[in-house]
């Protein structure tokens, strides 16, 4: 399965910047393919390109416009505050916070967020992501990877295309909220990472899921 990453970037601050090669990891993608996936679903992201590595361009983008980078024992501290107020604003929601080093994981199980085959954020789960944009407004030193998953059910191509336009809805969401779209960056992954069986229902719907990841900015 191609994954096609997509670093979401404010348009002013990379215009004659950066890079627009697609890449995925160490694989290179079409620009066509890269540019279907950026047409899908944007709404009101400012600035989208493709290209560099998933961290070291947009940190590089961020500390130019000011925002300062963390070092030592500051960066243990930050997250620790960033997990701390996550799991206080996302208490009784279904999603999962998950500390993994010095990053901090959210899980949504799409059940929660998108009605089935469809990739617009359900009403209810607007708060939920309000409260996410909180968190993420008040430490703004992190910089944020939104993960699609998908189960296994239908062609590949079709759940790769889903899984980017749901990961797309939730930057976009987030951007709405006043979140800087300069620290996205956007993977839809389709049904190449299960996390249970796709032989059971059960299973398949722990593999369709959103996944927030933030990471310090260094």
């Amino acid at each position: 399965m191609t994954k096609k990453l997509i670093a979401v970037l404010a348009a002013a601050a990379l215009a004659g910047a950066c890079s627009t090669d697609p890449y995925t990891g160490e694989q290179k993608v079409s620009n066509t393919a890269g540019g279907a996936a950026i047409g899908a679903g944007l709404g009101a992201l400012a600035g989208m390109a493709v290209g560099g590595s998933r961290n070291a361009q947009r940190n590089a983008v961020l500390i130019g416009a000011g925002l300062g980078a963390l070092t030592g024992g500051a960066i243990g501290a930050t997250m620790d505050k960033n997990e701390a107020e996550l799991r206080a604003q996302l208490q009784g929601t279904g999603v999962s916070v998950t500390r993994v080093g010095d990053q901090v994981v959210l899980n949504m199980p799409s059940d929660i967020t998108f009605d089935i085959d469809r990739d617009a954020i359900k009403p209810s789960f607007r708060q939920t992501l309000n409260s996410v944009a909180i968190v993420l407004n008040r430490y703004q030193q992190t910089v944020v990877d939104i993960f699609g998953n998908t189960d296994s059910t239908g062609s590949d191509a079709h759940n790769q295309d889903l899984s980017q336009r749901r990961a797309l809805a939730v930057a976009n969401y987030l951007n709405q909220q006043g979140v800087d779209s300069r620290r996205f960056a956007v993977t839809g992954f389709g049904s190449s990472r299960p996390i249970a069986t796709n032989s059971t229902a059960e299973g398949r719907a722990l593999n369709r899921r959103v996944e927030i990841q933030l990471s310090p900015l260094t």
